[in-house]
């Protein structure tokens, strides 16, 4: 499972016009779900993401979580980040996890977020999405489920 988290002043997601999840401050997440991934992937990103301390504390050290700002999280799926393009021009997405394992995962990450105590919004999934995001930094963090479980 990998995830592009990127700290916002503010994001929004819609879909045919129509907002389907917006935040103030805290965490955009674009989450990708591979076709190896399990609940183990979901479980490890969720942790990972709602403990990061990349929001400023008063001297401006990151040192603060999303949770400590009373931030919130907008996640979006975003199938595209197992985009292979190592071969040709066009990215393959052989990688990528078949709609029915990625949507259970992808509702599954959004319930291990909210277990950690905070405010979630979403996309909607498979859906055609706009998404509007002012960046607080930039700050972007780029995670990968496969890579951290192997680390001691």
């Amino acid at each position: 499972m990998k995830a592009v988290v990127q700290r916002v002043k503010s994001a929004r997601v819609s879909v045919n016009g129509e907002t389907k999840g917006e935040i103030d401050q805290g965490l955009l997440v674009f989450l990708g779900v591979g076709k190896d991934d399990s609940p183990q992937d979901a479980d490890y990103l969720a942790t990972k993401i709602s403990g990061l301390r990349i929001f400023s504390e008063p001297s401006g050290k990151f040192d603060l979580s999303v949770g400590d700002v009373n931030g919130r999280v907008l996640v979006v799926s975003q199938f595209t980040l197992y985009g292979d393009c190592r071969k040709g021009r066009r990215p393959s997405f052989s990688d990528a996890a078949p709609p029915e394992l990625a949507q259970k995962l992808y509702d599954y990450f959004i319930e291990r977020i909210l277990q950690q105590g905070l405010s979630v919004e979403s996309g909607t999934f498979q859906a055609m999405m706009e998404v509007h995001l002012i960046n607080d930094g930039p700050v972007t963090i780029l995670l990968d489920s496969q890579r951290g479980l192997q680390d001691p």
